[in-house]
């Protein structure tokens, strides 16, 4: 397959799998989700490392050890948002990482003052939030406001574990090895978050929709690790904003939620952001091109 087709089918999968927590989250909090979807992911890496004859031991486990946390941390407050908020806003919320990406970028510069401040980056963060700020009012009532805020910490935490993902790539750690320690970050999370909601009953219903997060999660991830490493970064990261798209058609078939003007124009401000936002990280030294798919964290 094609690393155009793989991101297709991968964006696919993961707005599909954001439709299953969705559901999910009717009889599961967050943090199991993210026990069982780890679990998932965990088993299927290892018997992916034992296939490809590799294996998931590490001489790097502390920079694991961070990578995991902040993935951990910005997937569980990713599915909060997802159980708690119109579909396609949580998911558009986390592909927010590209313009924080290029934020991090401006106040790098700010604060070293090693280079002229780029105009474009700064313009690129202004229209990110502008399509925030046109995409939350029309879909997140008062109430909600808290949901979508842990949305946006969400996008925040995950340019920081992309950062972290891609120092673990150049020193030669394969992607099943990265996603193994990051899933067994997430089991250790999702066991302390049962120690505080305690394990809710396992029905036919509710564990096809673990099951189905887990697996969704982790074929999709391989896919877009496969096509980044394949294909051109910026004709994928182009693709991989059907993701917003997927998650948009789901919400109004399955979940009636509004179609409204300006959360359509929010919506094409951020994916547009977060395009220039990887042209300029790619042009830009010390910085790597690869753009951050939004479930990788």
């Amino acid at each position: 397959m094609s690393p155009a087709w793989l991101i297709v089918c991968a964006t696919l999968l993961f707005a599909t799998m954001g439709v299953c927590v969705k559901l999910a989250s009717a009889e599961y909090p967050a943090g199991e989700i993210v026990f069982y979807r780890s679990l998932t992911g965990a088993v299927m890496m290892l018997g992916l490392a034992r296939w490809n004859g590799g294996s998931v031991r590490t001489k790097v486990p502390g920079m694991h050890f961070w990578r995991s946390l902040s993935g951990v941390v910005s997937l569980c407050l990713w599915f909060y948002a997802i159980g708690n908020l119109p579909l396609a806003t949580a998911i558009t919320l986390n592909y927010m990482s590209s313009v924080w990406m290029a934020l991090f970028l401006l106040g790098g510069t700010i604060a070293l003052g090693t280079s002229r401040i780029d105009g474009h980056l700064i313009a690129t963060v202004l229209v990110g939030f502008a399509g925030v700020a046109l995409m939350l009012r029309p879909t997140i009532e008062a109430q909600q406001l808290w949901h979508g805020l842990m949305g946006l910490l969400s996008g925040v935490i995950a340019a920081t574990a992309y950062l972290q993902v891609t120092a673990l790539g150049r020193i030669g750690e394969p992607e099943y090895r990265i996603v193994f320690w990051f899933s067994v970050g997430g089991v250790g999370a999702g066991v302390l978050s049962l120690l505080w909601t305690g394990l809710h009953a396992l029905t036919w219903h509710g564990g096809l929709l673990l099951l189905a997060v887990g697996v969704l999660a982790s074929v999709a991830q391989l896919m877009i690790t496969r096509a980044y490493s394949t294909g051109r970064t910026l004709v994928n990261a182009s693709l991989q904003y059907l993701g917003i798209a997927w998650s948009f058609a789901y919400g109004v078939l399955l979940f009636g939620d509004q179609v409204t003007a300006m959360a359509i124009a929010g919506m094409l401000l951020i994916a547009g952001a977060g395009l220039s936002a990887t042209l300029l990280r790619s042009r830009s030294p010390g910085i790597a091109p690869m753009a951050d798919p939004p479930n990788t964290v």
